[in-house]
């Protein structure tokens, strides 16, 4: 049975099945596990968790209430016996236990301040994820949830904020990065198809574990910095197989990022791998999965090559779903919850200003919030001014591309700043 309680009425024996607090402010790394310790029953008792969901089919229960413990008289005076030891513990006994906020919708610049943090949370727990996966070490996904519901929550908050902090990454945490981007972009994704509370955690669980198979590739491949030969292509195309084999050896995993591990290379077209599946033999989560896979590789800074402008990126993908590679209602879902311009596109005006896209517009796709900082025709930087389109005469007339223009450091015009 799973029951709420104040953390005052917590001791050793309980099985812990959730806790009321971010993953970023609690102590523990899972959210759910066993009290085995007087020391756990103190973290918690000193951190700012209120209350905790127990499972009594797991662990012990509330302890049942005392009898009345016996009378005696003192000075005439009726005095339960004891009386003179330390009080109990009754801090948050008969009040109201709080409750769980829900996310609200918040601005590019308030989001970007918790996206900053989640992500420097999550840059370390990736990267001792994989090694212990290439340590042959057995995968314990429950450690993923906490994350996947701070990533999820930014989401719901404002999805450009941490949708494209993940996009900027280095070289070196590429493959940890990574899964974090892809995890937000198919929680983005879900919300826009309109999946359940838990497909939605069951996919964004899938975006971080779905390239865990390239924990086993050879690092001298991996880290290859230019064009893979024919051969080490071959190798690094085992990276599904290898993924979801350590997920089936491992525990708390469902079938949904089995499936998205399996099967996010797989091509609507039949051209694809592992299976080499098409059309309706892949499933929607999979196909969710290509379409995240794909945008935050090609957006993403590599050793051999700069990433492509966002919605650059949009245009090719677009391009690239009418031959056949992408499902087309979840290519458009995704352009919905992405925006046709994302959040760092480099863009022209009827004015011949250039301008790069800081925030998605409440009304209209094609209607964004830009920068503007270039201006076409007097070929110079001019004053950054911010610009809602949707309330401008000013409109977008083209994308353009960074790297024709030598703009390299758009992203410092877009991302509100520490």
């Amino acid at each position: 049975m799973r029951k709420k309680i104040p953390v005052a009425q917590v001791r050793v024996g309980m099985y812990i099945d959730e806790l009321d607090a971010s993953w970023l402010d609690h102590p523990f790394w899972k959210s759910a596990f066993k009290v085995e310790q007087p020391a756990q029953v103190a973290q918690l008792k000193a951190s700012n968790i209120r209350t905790v969901w127990i499972d009594t089919s797991k662990g012990v229960d509330v302890e049942a209430p005392r009898p009345p413990a016996p009378t005696q008289w003192v000075d005439d005076v009726e005095v339960p016996a004891g009386a003179g030891a330390p009080e109990a513990d009754l801090s948050g006994i008969g009040a109201p236990a709080p409750q769980p906020v829900p996310a609200r919708p918040c601005g590019m610049a308030e989001e970007v301040v918790r996206a900053r943090r989640i992500l420097g949370q999550a840059r370390p727990a990736m990267k001792s994820m994989f090694a212990d996966a290439r340590m042959g070490k057995a995968v314990d996904t429950e450690h993923c949830l906490p994350l996947v519901n701070e990533i999820t929550q930014s989401v719901a908050r404002n999805p450009g904020a941490i949708v494209s902090l993940a996009r900027l990454k280095t070289s070196d945490d590429y493959t940890y990065m990574h899964s974090v981007a892809v995890c937000a972009l198919m929680v983005a994704l879900a919300r826009q198809l309109g999946l359940s509370e838990d497909e939605t955690r069951e996919v964004g669980l899938a975006g971080l574990v779905h390239d865990l198979g390239k924990a086993m590739m050879p690092l001298d491949v991996l880290n290859k910095p230019g064009k893979l030969t024919d051969a080490e292509y071959a190798i690094m195309k085992g990276h599904p197989e290898a993924g979801h084999r350590m997920l089936v050896e491992g525990r708390g995993v469902g079938p949904i990022p089995l499936e998205v591990c399996l099967h996010h290379h797989e091509k609507m077209n039949g051209t694809g791998y592992p299976h080499r599946l098409q059309g309706e033999q892949i499933s929607l989560y999979a196909r969710m999965g290509a379409v995240t896979d794909v945008y935050d590789a090609i957006t993403s800074n590599r050793p051999y090559k700069a990433g492509w402008d966002p919605a650059e990126s949009v245009q090719k993908m677009a391009q690239w779903t009418k031959e056949g590679h992408f499902d087309e209602r979840v290519f458009q879902a995704f352009v919905k919850s992405l925006g046709i311009y994302p959040t760092g596109s480099l863009v022209r005006l009827q004015s011949g200003r250039l301008a790069v896209v800081v925030e998605q517009g409440a009304g209209s796709l094609l209607h964004p919030v830009v920068r503007v900082f270039f201006s076409t025709k007097a070929k110079q930087h001019i004053p950054p001014e911010r610009l809602d389109l949707s309330k401008s005469v000013d409109q977008i007339v083209s994308r353009e591309s960074p790297a024709v223009w030598g703009f390299k450091h758009l992203d410092q015009l877009w991302m509100p700043q520490p």
